[in-house]
């Protein structure tokens, strides 16, 4: 079931491959490692893709695409997680992971309210890069290695599932012979 699902959600390899704009990765994009659906390389397609989503830089999904590419995991899989952190979730999430990162060093919130603008960036970001950085590595390292454990439990619950059911099949066969 999860490679189903998996496989029904995920572009065409040939399709990625025959992008022009990505010809500069040349061979790197041949890997069949990328597109695999196993195990291993969704698992490490969920850490990859969950990690690049709760950290705040600009250029998530290129950095979700170098990590698959690093890794050799699921290139789909990783860049589409990269979505969770979205224009709606941002807010939430960067807030929270500063919160985090607050409680972490022991320091004081500062009150500050977001604008975006460059201004904005340029005198207020400075108050809360460090405990913002330092909550956001940590939520990335908590549900990079979360999605990487439940990908893996799942995954082997549904298979253990699969040959218990072909078990009960071979035996319900046997006994009818």
């Amino acid at each position: 079931m999860p490679r189903k699902l998996f496989k029904r959600w995920s572009p065409d390899p040939a399709k990625i491959r025959n992008i022009k704009a990505l010809n500069f990765l040349g061979a790197l994009l041949h890997d069949p490692n990328l597109f695999h659906l196993n195990r291993h390389s969704v698992s490490v397609a969920f850490f990859v893709g969950l990690f690049c989503a709760f950290l705040p830089v600009l250029g998530q999904i290129p950095l979700a695409a170098l990590g698959a590419l690093f890794f050799r995991c699921n290139l789909p899989i990783s860049v589409a997680l990269v979505w969770i952190s979205n224009p709606f979730t941002f807010p939430v999430i960067y807030f929270a992971t500063y919160k985090l990162g607050v409680k972490l060093m022991q320091l004081e919130p500062k009150p500050f309210h977001f604008e975006m603008s460059w201004q904005w960036f340029a005198t207020e970001f400075a108050a809360i890069w460090e405990p913002l950085l330092l909550g956001s590595l940590i939520a990335s390292l908590f549900f990079g290695c979360l999605g990487f454990l439940i990908i893996q439990w799942t995954w082997r619950w549904h298979v253990i599932q699969r040959w218990q059911e072909r078990r009960a099949q071979r035996l319900a066969q046997k006994n009818k012979d």
